[in-house]
């Protein structure tokens, strides 16, 4: 596993934005409405990582909720997996909680499963696997 991003919830997407690009000194490189989450991102590339900006699109937004109870900052950390099916098995019966029992699609088109804070010392753990490249594997 390797970390493929770290989230940050943010009041103000646009000024966020801005923020991020005079500290990291380089432009948003993608952004992205998850209507599934009620959420917009902007993504920066960071090496080999990525920094992900979450403002709210709805006040149901988890987002926006998250916000509301523990105001801005980081909200997940995520680790690229090859295999989601497999490791949401083996962190099951590793005792992980799952937040949800299906893989959805999250930003950048890949599929996202999350685990419960409680059995990560609080922290928001969000496991992704790219559609992509098991698109490119499965048919070449």
């Amino acid at each position: 596993m390797k970390i493929d991003h770290i989230g940050i919830a943010v009041k103000n997407l646009e000024e966020a934005i801005q923020t991020y690009e005079k500290l990291l000194n380089r432009p948003c490189c993608n952004r992205e409405i998850v209507e599934g989450e009620q959420v917009e991102t902007a993504f920066f590339e960071t090496g080999q990582s990525k920094v992900e900006l979450l403002g709210a699109t709805s006040n149901e937004s988890v987002i926006d909720t998250f916000i509301k109870k523990r105001g801005e900052g980081i909200h997940h950390i995520a680790f690229e997996v090859d295999d989601l099916e497999s490791e949401m098995e083996r962190l099951t019966n590793e005792g992980f909680t799952l937040l949800n029992s299906k893989p959805k699609i999250g930003a950048g088109n890949k599929r996202i499963v999350f685990l419960h804070p409680k059995d990560n010392h609080g922290v928001l753990v969000e496991l992704c696997e790219s559609l992509d490249g098991m698109k490119s594997e499965k048919n070449p």
